[in-house]
């Protein structure tokens, strides 16, 4: 159902959403996103060397949670399966979801929660492509991780590449750890079902979906914890760079409408000339024609003198134009009546004698 934004949400007033035009721009979007990260593969040993940098800054900083996570879910089956059936599934599934529900529920904020999420999501590309990393699950034994992806392989659609369905995990940037968009995508979700839902279940996932897609992404062996905190300041970068967007968006759209109003208002313009041309020159021959014919048919006929104008005081009036007469002021008490019948007007009788 088409539906307008309001002034003060990130829209343009009178700004028509229709899902025929927002799935290709987010399509499109996707398509760059995942386009990006196979360009943006970066040299392996790059990007373990900036795996292992990020893994000892975590340790001198004693916040490396994904170690004793990995081992948590590798030890527990009934633990590790469903956190890859999550990280597998959920990322692509609830972003989705969440956005056909604003776009159909909450329409005057969907412009905007679209381009924080479009916008994030770049920012997020060029961290792919400048700062290539590789997941812990990908290190060599010696640092104690191992990936469920892959040992629980035979539990669901995925290989041992990535969350790749199997045989397509070449498709796949198995490097773009840094920064954790299932993180990021998460956050997003929880803020728009915060800031949008009205039931207390609404409430809980808020907060409980961008908290255990943490917990998996580490738990996994697929991000360090640095990279969720990445993610997560991705999209902070991305809300605050919101309003400047949309004001772009708007300064383009309405210099690309401009010229095409001019266009149209020309061409209708052309067009009522055309007509006004047209219709007034078929008014000027109709009245020639008119005018000549009464012409003929006076010479045939009684010709008909036109009535003489009337001059008074200097002044001449237009043919058939009546000089109307002053009103006749009533006579002063005691004041004898004029001696000429004349200056009573034309309706006073004449006094008798």
């Amino acid at each position: 159902m088409p539906q307008t934004d309001t002034p003060g949400t990130g829209g343009m007033s009178g700004l028509r959403l229709r899902w025929w035009t927002e799935l290709p721009l987010i399509l499109l979007v996707y398509g760059a996103y995942s386009a990006g990260r196979l360009l943006a593969r970066g040299d392996v040993s790059t990007a373990v060397d900036h795996g292992i940098g990020i893994l000892r800054i975590e340790q001198f900083l004693h916040i490396n949670a994904e170690s004793p996570l990995n081992r948590l879910f590798t030890d527990n089956a009934w633990i590790g399966v469903p956190a890859d059936f999550w990280y597998a599934s959920l990322h692509y599934l609830v972003t989705p979801l969440i956005l056909v529900w604003i776009f159909r529920s909450r329409a005057v904020h969907f412009r905007a929660a679209r381009a924080w999420l479009m916008v994030s999501t770049m920012i997020g590309l060029i961290g792919f492509t400048l700062l290539p990393t590789c997941p812990p699950r990908l290190l060599s034994a010696g640092h104690g991780f191992v990936d469920t992806m892959a040992q629980y392989s035979d539990y669901g659609w995925w290989g041992g590449e990535a969350s790749a369905p199997r045989g397509m995990g070449g498709m796949t940037n198995q490097y773009a750890a840094m920064p954790s968009l299932h993180v990021g995508w998460a956050l997003w979700c929880g803020v728009m079902l915060w800031r949008h839902g009205r039931s207390p279940l609404a409430k809980v996932a808020a907060v409980g979906y961008p908290l255990i897609t943490t917990i998996v992404v580490m738990g996994t062996a697929n991000h360090y914890f640095l990279d969720a905190v990445a993610g997560a300041a991705v999209m902070g970068v991305g809300l605050l760079l919101v309003r400047p967007v949309l004001r772009l968006a708007d300064r383009v759209r309405s210099r690309v409408r401009l010229p095409l109003a001019v266009a149209g208002a020309s061409s209708g313009a052309g067009a009522s000339s055309g007509a006004g041309a047209s219709s007034g020159a078929g008014a000027s021959s109709g009245a020639a024609v008119g005018s000549g014919g009464a012409a003929v048919a006076g010479s045939s006929s009684v010709s008909y003198a036109p009535e003489s104008s009337i001059v008074s005081a200097g002044c001449q009036t237009s043919t058939g134009e009546r000089i109307p007469r002053p009103r006749k002021r009533p006579a002063e008490p005691g004041a004898e009546p004029s001696a000429r019948p004349a200056e009573a007007g034309d309706s006073t009788p004449t006094a008798a004698r």
